[in-house]
């Protein structure tokens, strides 16, 4: 038997998040549906993040121990002939024992998508939000460069725990223009941080397009970061959001 790590992509629209629920459809449970056909017996498998209702990811990663005598590429094929059409294993790798998905991690990329437009797309409502009235893209680069460093983010997100800091800190953070659709220009923001508080990502985005939108000042956004001001509440929707990658050491 030996521990197996796998980066998982799935479309988080039809699940009521990762974890495994008793009357709902998780990412979870049908994982682990999907390794019993392959003979696990394990209790539960690891990951590196329960991402909420809605959420998508293109690195997720799991982890699980198996007894699997063929070679790694056949484990993906076996996974992905088991899994449902919304989940699917990119890659697999055996790992030491004491792997942990989340401990382990060194970081975390999370991207968030939107486009600006009166009227909705629909072939853009499952992976982007729609905003309206337009943000000023040159507003919310501004507040994004305020973003890598050490900040405590309690007016942007609560901790995974009772008690547990909200001090974060965050390598990179940017907003691009990117191409959704043919013809369909949006705003793709990127963050690396060494971890997350619960809905920080949901929370900075919404803040951060108040600001492009002129409805709140940059300054109050700043406040926010240095002196913990509390921000309009809000968040931005689930379905623009996808956990990209996990980071480890080596």
């Amino acid at each position: 038997m030996a521990r197996y790590q796998v980066i998982l992509a799935y479309d988080g629209t039809a699940f009521a998040g990762f974890q495994r629920q008793a009357n709902a459809r998780s990412v979870q449970g049908e994982v682990e549906a999907a390794l019993r056909h392959l003979g696990w017996q394990g209790k539960t498998i690891l990951c590196a993040g329960r991402t909420d209702a809605g959420v998508h990811a293109s690195g997720q990663v799991v982890a699980f121990d198996l007894t699997w005598e063929h070679p790694l590429p056949a484990l993906v094929k076996a996974l992905n002939a088991a899994l449902p059409k919304d989940i699917a294993a990119q890659a697999v790798h055996e790992v030491e024992d004491d792997f942990h998905p989340r401990y382990s991690a060194r970081a975390r990329r999370y991207i968030y998508q939107l486009y600006c437009a009166e009227e909705r797309q629909p072939m853009l409502e499952r992976l982007a939000w729609r905003v309206w009235p337009a943000v000023d893209a040159s507003r919310l680069h501004e507040a994004a460069a305020s973003l890598p460093g050490d900040h405590d983010f309690a007016a942007f997100g609560a901790p995974l725990r009772p008690g547990g800091t909200t001090v974060r800190s965050v390598m990179r953070a940017s907003w691009e223009e990117v191409s959704l659709l043919p013809g369909a220009r949006g705003l793709r923001f990127e963050i690396v941080a060494n971890a997350f508080l619960y809905h920080m990502v949901r929370r900075l985005v919404f803040v951060q397009v108040l600001v492009g939108q002129g409805r709140i000042s940059m300054q109050d956004w700043v406040r926010g970061l240095q002196d913990r001001q509390p921000q309009t509440p809000g968040l931005a929707p689930a379905h623009g959001l996808a956990l990209a990658e996990v980071l480890y050491d080596g």
